[in-house]
């Protein structure tokens, strides 16, 4: 398996760009495939969660390539294109997806096997959803309930609760649903089998969870209205590709890891251009901000300004409805803070990255009411706990949380990523602080979501690498 290994760092400096963001890809696919016309997609993610949705999409007769003169340009001298490829997806419409030949295979992406879920629903036709053995242990009752309630059937391992997933679709009709959890995966799975339902579909969440679905289907030219946590969409609107295309912004997600780096490394200064600050993503700068970060979001003018919840500043987009900003990031010393509520589900995914900076913060960092990090790539609080604490952080676990006591001397250690990209990246960036060199193991997982982290990492003067290529035995 390839290993990374990480030394000490002196301060981080300069400016990168990060990939395309991985949940607004997913999507440009799944809505370009099911539109009038062609998308092309501008800066997509060539990242293996995302080619997962793309292989399951071409599965069902619709045709997608990169432009040959877009391959020439795949990559920048840092390793990661700051625009990254572009995608042109030649769309079937609403009604003209085909059969698959043989099982839809969704890697290890939740978002792919949710998002196609719904999908899948509102098609005449059989289908098998299925994907990594951990992904076959994520929880998939929270979608195949609503979607059999619209009438879909589905079949899957204890009472299709868990994948593989078999799907009959058709013949939909609206419903008006509580989720019993607050996200954005449940939400989208509900929204597409809406497309195709008879009737409107009413959703109303316990709390605001990421709304690029929302977004986008506007972009497309679908009538949704939203009122905070409820949303509404009428069954059977025609998509139609949006001349402009869909341009991807870099990743807030992967913008997590070097913008937590160069805060918690002495004397950094890193530029991060081109991220989607969607409001409903960016829960992390929050809770580092809070912490004392000092994070300065920037326009293309000579202004910045501090962040704060309400004082970003947004470059337009050419993706509707989507800010995105240049971040700057210094290193700073950091208090200890307390995340629960809507901060827990707006940053679900960084909470990897957030425990490595709690253990450099003065004080107990508590993160609590986010139990729904068990059930992601890894069981993210009992694996974040066990590898943090091989490094000598002091982190208590709880059923729904973790105490974080800081600040800490990390060591460097052998440690296991778990099959869980973003912890492998976390623990990457927890070494650049530790004591002697710190060797992630299985750290291949990271190409699940961020090509080019390494090169990136690299670039803005990390001592990282891969084991492999030092030892001089290849990658």
């Amino acid at each position: 398996m390839p290993n990374l290994i990480i030394h000490p760092s002196g301060p981080l400096r300069g400016e990168s760009a990060v990939p395309g963001d991985k949940s607004i890809t997913h999507r440009a696919i799944i809505l370009g495939a099911l539109a009038e016309g062609d998308t092309r997609v501008r800066g997509w993610v060539p990242a293996e969660v995302c080619l997962a949705t793309l292989r399951c999409i071409q599965a069902m007769g619709v045709q997608a390539e990169e432009p040959a003169h877009d391959q020439e340009r795949t990559a920048s001298p840092n390793g990661v294109n700051s625009s990254g490829p572009d995608l042109v997806i030649h769309g079937v419409g609403l009604r003209g997806l085909h059969e698959p030949a043989d099982v839809l295979h969704c890697a290890g992406s939740g978002t792919t096997i949710r998002l196609l879920a719904g999908l899948l629903a509102g098609q005449p036709f059989t289908s098998v959803l299925t994907g990594t053995e951990p992904l076959r242990r994520r929880p998939m009752g929270r979608i195949t309930e609503p979607l059999r309630q619209m009438g879909a059937t589905i079949l899957g391992r204890e009472g299709g609760k868990l994948a593989p997933l078999t799907i009959r679709g058709g013949n939909l009709h609206g419903i008006d649903y509580a989720t019993p959890v607050a996200s954005a995966q449940v939400k989208s799975a509900i929204l597409l089998a809406g497309l195709f339902a008879e009737g409107k579909t009413i959703i109303h969440e316990p709390g605001p969870s990421r709304d690029h679905t929302e977004r986008m289907l506007r972009d497309f030219g679908a009538q949704v209205e939203s009122d905070g946590p409820t949303v509404r969409l009428r069954g059977d609107q025609l998509l139609t590709a949006p001349g402009q295309g869909v341009a991807i912004p870099g990743d807030f997600s992967s913008a997590a890891f070097p913008l937590v780096a160069a805060t918690i490394v002495p004397g950094s200064d890193v530029r991060l251009n081109g991220v989607g600050v969607n409001p409903t993503r960016t829960g992390l700068a929050d809770l580092l901000a809070a912490m004392g970060a000092k994070i300065m979001t920037m326009d293309h003018g000579p202004s910045t300004v501090d962040h704060d919840p309400s004082s970003i500043v947004h470059r337009p987009s050419s993706v509707v409805g989507e800010p995105i900003a240049d971040l700057t990031i210094r290193g700073s010393p950091l208090q200890a803070t307390e995340a629960f509520g809507d901060l827990i589900v707006r940053a679900i995914d960084e909470f990897p990255i957030f425990a490595v900076a709690a253990t450099q913060a003065e004080g107990t960092t508590v993160i609590r009411e986010a139990q729904e990090l068990r059930v992601k790539e890894s069981d993210r609080i009992a694996s974040v706990a066990t590898e943090l604490r091989k490094m000598g952080a002091q982190v208590e676990e709880r059923p729904d949380g973790m105490l974080v006591h800081g600040p800490t001397r990390l060591h460097g250690a052998v440690v296991e990523c778990h099959r869980d990209h973003r912890l492998a990246m976390a623990l990457a960036v927890a070494g650049l602080v530790a004591d002697g060199p710190t060797e992630v193991r299985g750290a291949e997982a990271i190409d699940d979501s961020f090509p080019g982290f390494v090169e990136t990492m690299q670039a803005l003067g990390a001592d990282i690498a891969w084991l492999e290529q030092v030892l001089g035995i290849g990658y």
